[in-house]
């Protein structure tokens, strides 16, 4: 098929994305006359849910506009912190993402998590269904249409992706509300009402209970709370930051 050419030079946050001729510079891409500026990106590389402002010879255009021969295209990167429009700001992770989720959760942030992989077509639409913001490191779930909402996680350490998330949409933090396994709200309990879920150690050791209103899972400050106290403080302060 015969194009015409633009060039277009991403921004160095999303370099990550694209080949390494599109690096360096104002690169050149065919264009068909037909297809978005939007289409254009993704083809080169970068899922949408990257994408900030596009500018077309200095000029922000939608994602819905069609290039043409000679433009110059800047792609920048989403502006931080991110506002989700429409819905309150809650998550969607897909399974490769546990330990994230996990964390989010201790935070307080409404976060739903599939421990199973049931596809990228069905994730896509429970984000759509839900109005979650879909995080994931699968660029190829990311682009896909029915979407509502999504981010890619950069790192492999879930250290660092949570302090990437908190960075990029400054969540609202509620610490030990909600259940880490399923993410449903706590609610204090008596020894008594979760006696059947404790150790005999745990039973004379503890008296100070919280019991998830979904699950029913018990919780109290046992052994691996200081660890836990310390993920908390750490995101608190970055968020304090901002």
């Amino acid at each position: 098929m015969n194009g015409s050419e633009i060039h277009v030079d991403f921004a160095p946050e999303l370099h990550l994305f694209v080949p390494q001729p599109h690096r360096a510079g104002a690169a050149p891409a065919l264009v068909d006359g037909v297809s978005t500026l939007g289409h254009v990106v993704e083809s080169l590389g970068v899922p949408l849910t990257e994408v900030g402002a596009l500018l077309v010879d200095g000029r922000e255009v939608p994602v819905s506009y069609v290039p043409g021969a000679g433009d110059r295209v800047t792609v920048r990167p989403v502006e931080r912190p991110q506002r989700v429009p429409g819905a309150p700001l809650r998550f969607l992770l897909d399974v490769h993402l546990g330990t994230l989720a996990r964390r989010l959760r201790l935070l307080g942030v409404d976060t739903a998590y599939e421990s199973t992989d049931i596809g990228d077509p069905a994730l896509a639409a429970r984000s759509a269904a839900e109005r979650r913001v879909l995080l994931s490191r699968d660029r190829g779930l990311l682009r896909r249409r029915e979407l509502w909402a999504g981010a890619y996680i950069y790192s492999t350490r879930p250290d660092e992706q949570l302090r990437d998330v908190l960075d990029r949409f400054r969540p609202e933090p509620a610490p030990w509300t909600r259940c880490t396994a399923c993410n449903g709200l706590l609610r204090p309990a008596t020894k008594d009402e979760v006696a059947d879920q404790l150790e005999h150690g745990t039973q004379r050791s503890y008296d100070v209970f919280a019991q998830c209103r979904e699950c029913g899972r018990a919780y109290w400050k046992g052994a691996h709370h200081e660890q836990l106290e310390a993920v908390v403080e750490r995101a608190l302060a970055e968020l304090s930051r901002g």
